[in-house]
């Protein structure tokens, strides 16, 4: 680029910031969004080629400030309920997110060394700095991932700390970013506002209690947290403790959930329960897209099985398949979104999953047939317009083969955002490119995070729409869109889309 140019665009950058900060004070003057920290060039993520590249930087000055909606993520509603400062820097980054630890045990560092509690009790780390400096000791291996990039953008933009993630630096770090936390600004429901987050969804089981939703409809702050349907526990007869979770079910339902007519009864009111805490979803993730249309004998002979822990491992996945659909079919009744996050083989490390239970990092992504699993329920009710299915995979080679086409053609399907691993830049620019063709964007959902770590929801929503206006870009440059058609796709992928699509505009 002649400099010349370059040297106009950082001050027109500038400028652009500053008049942003104005926009974007509280009505206490504080400041809620930061000019761009030297560690984040301001055209990270875009194309090389120049032409590519000003059509990026003006789409994305539309949506960069736009409002953050989040309709699903694993976020602790406990953390907006009481509004307490979060503990330390360990504490916030690193011992809830697997998507950073995982790297680090893949290198040969043990769980307990940083941190990570047992099932059984039994001692790990404690020392939180210490872990601390494990971690930055052993930043170099996330050079090129995603989850670089949501840290250095929570650590560098949302905390301000300008100093590199080096070994010499990590006690300042360590100090700085407590210091940050220990503050009103950095309590949970202020960092919520900060980050212009409209709508933000928790993932909860059918056999949670939802007391910290409940806090937050009571209580006077006006952050929309609501909660997900998550029914995996008392769904799955594989999942561990199936049959006492199906016991906790019927406790709290009082209906007999031991029979079929009771258990779907059972499931039927805490969906409504859901509902009135704000659900707006529910959410499955079944390792297979399988789904089943059984006859009621069959039924009942396979939750009698479940119940007993006898089924075979087909059995269990025709039962999953049976819930599918029934799911689905109760969503005709309460107009709840389904999601279904298939492909998964679930704590693949087993000896790793029994000292430290679930979401430790060993999911692994796995092969998975939509167009035959999902046959049944689309016989059944895939051409009905009410009805919305959301449909997300780890299998990237079902992209253009199954996912865009099914989505591309069923009225109940939309296709959800570039998923888990593949929720980086090379990821989410391959959906984009397998997908669009023959589903193209409106059969799709925008972006949600997926996230446990908060500090990362900006961090994960700016690199969706940095990747999304540099593929609308090459479009716009290819003449295979118009600049102001680009523009107005570039809003509804980052905000629009998803309000549709979890019917967030309805009435409720």
């Amino acid at each position: 680029m002649d400099p010349s140019i370059c040297s106009t665009w950082h001050a027109d950058h500038q400028n652009s910031l500053k008049k942003q900060l104005e926009a974007h004070k509280n009505s206490n003057g504080a400041i809620l969004m930061k000019p761009s920290s030297p560690f984040n060039h301001p055209d990270r993520l875009f194309s090389s080629d120049p032409s590519q590249r000003n059509v990026a930087r003006r789409l994305f000055e539309e949506v960069r400030d736009l409002p953050i909606v989040s309709p699903h993520g694993h976020t602790d509603p406990s953390w907006f309920a009481l509004n307490q400062n979060f503990g330390n820097a360990t504490e916030l980054f690193l011992i809830p997110d697997h998507y950073l630890f995982r790297m680090l045990y893949s290198q040969g560092i043990s769980l307990t060394d940083l941190g990570i509690p047992t099932r059984d009790g039994s001692p790990t780390e404690n020392d939180h700095r210490k872990i601390w400096r494990i971690f930055t000791e052993h930043y170099y291996l996330f050079r090129g991932t995603p989850s670089k990039i949501w840290f250095d953008h929570a650590l560098h933009e949302v905390l301000g700390i300008n100093i590199p993630m080096l070994p010499e630096n990590a006690d300042q770090i360590y100090d700085e970013v407590n210091a940050k936390l220990s503050s009103e600004a950095f309590r949970p429901r202020a960092l919520f506002e900060r980050f212009q987050i409209e709508i933000l969804a928790t993932t909860e089981s059918p056999l949670d209690p939802l007391t910290h939703h409940q806090t937050l409809k009571d209580s006077d702050w006006q952050g929309n947290v609501i909660t997900a349907f998550r029914p995996d526990p008392v769904v799955d007869p594989e999942f561990e403790g199936f049959a006492e979770n199906i016991e906790k079910l019927a406790e709290t339902t009082g209906e007999n959930a031991l029979t079929w007519d009771g258990y779907l009864k059972a499931l039927q009111q805490r969906r409504e329960y859901f509902k009135s805490m704000g659900a707006a979803s529910t959410d499955h993730g079944h390792p297979t897209a399988t789904t089943a249309d059984l006859s009621r004998a069959e039924c009942e002979r396979l939750l009698t099985g479940a119940l007993a822990g006898k089924l075979s491992a087909e059995e269990a996945d025709q039962f999953r398949g049976q819930m599918m659909t029934e799911m689905v079919r109760m969503s005709l009744d309460d107009d709840l979104v389904v999601q279904l996050h298939p492909g998964s083989f679930r704590n693949h490390n087993q000896p790793l999953f029994e000292r430290f239970g679930r979401d430790k990092g060993a999911d692994i992504p796995m092969a998975t047939d939509y167009v035959n699993g999902l046959r049944p329920l689309l016989n059944k009710f895939g051409n009905e317009p009410r009805l919305s299915m959301i449909l997300f995979t780890l299998d990237e080679t079902s992209y253009s083969r199954e996912l865009a086409p099914l989505a591309g053609h069923y009225p109940i399907l939309k296709l959800g955002p570039a998923w888990w691993f593949y929720d980086s830049p090379e990821g989410m620019l391959r959906f984009r490119r397998q997908t669009n063709e023959t589903t193209g964007f409106y059969n799709t959902v925008g972006f949600n995070d997926d996230t446990r770590a908060f500090m990362s929801i900006p961090a994960r929503h700016d690199l969706a729409r940095r990747i999304d206006c540099r593929y609308l870009a090459e479009l716009v440059c290819e003449h295979r869109m118009s600049e102001e058609e680009a523009r107005e796709v570039a809003i509804d992928l980052a905000y629009r889309l998803v309000k549709k699509a979890y019917r967030f505009n309805e009435e409720k």
